[in-house]
């Protein structure tokens, strides 16, 4: 399905019954990355996994901006009148989910980030220095994306006031300190890292993930 938001289509799935859940893939990804959990997640949400701009079947722009991303989300929530979703961002999809919530304090009732960052220096220095050398080479927008931004401060960390679950793998691309970093300045969210896991292991194309949503909503 497609809707227009914010001057865009976005292209979105819908599945299953019950709360919305909306939930967000990664730079260069879709919603693809997500079939696995949703099978588990449709059974108790009625599930969205929408498209960013730029990405998969949405609308293909000149440039990409987190903020324009985060406007994408708002828009997509209000106009299909969802009420209060859950949101699960994982990697820009997290960063997304940080923006509309410190931004639109009444859209989300909870929150999940995986793999976020509040800056590019969130990201280690070898992957940061990969991403360089790959832009040189492909102009890529997501990847100048990914060099230049975020840029979200403390403060907007700390005007988040929904229930708030940070994760990140152990084998993270994300520095740890950067993770506790953003877990520490939202009011009374959680952290967990996870063993053993990478950036994306637990979520892209994985079940585990879908365990952690379940029961990161049921203790809210």
């Amino acid at each position: 399905m497609k809707i227009e938001v914010n001057g865009i289509e976005l292209f979105y799935e819908k599945e299953g019954s019950g709360p919305p859940l909306v939930l967000l893939h990664g730079n260069g990804e879709d919603h693809f990355i997500f079939d696995e959990s949703t099978e588990l997640l449709k059974r108790n949400f009625t599930v969205y996994r929408p498209d960013s701009r730029g990405h998969g079947g949405s609308s293909r722009t000149a440039e990409l901006h987190y903020q324009d991303m985060a406007d994408d989300v708002a828009c997509f929530i209000e106009t299909l009148g969802l009420d209060r979703p859950v949101l699960f961002g994982f990697s820009d999809g997290g960063i997304i989910g940080l923006l509309a919530a410190s931004q639109h304090p009444q859209l989300l009732s909870a929150l999940i980030v995986s793999g976020a960052n509040t800056e590019p220096k969130g990201l280690k220095p070898f992957i940061y220095g990969i991403f360089r050398l790959l832009f040189v080479f492909k102009k890529d927008p997501a990847i100048r994306l990914m060099l230049t931004e975020p840029n979200i401060t403390k403060d907007e960390l700390g005007r988040i006031h929904i229930p708030v679950l940070v994760t990140a793998g152990q084998r993270d691309m994300i520095r740890a300190e950067h993770t506790r970093l953003i877990a520490e300045h939202i009011p009374g969210s959680r952290l967990v890292i996870l063993p053993g896991e990478s950036h994306g292991s637990y979520i892209v194309h994985s079940r585990k993930i879908a365990k952690i949503i379940e029961e990161a909503v049921n203790e809210n």
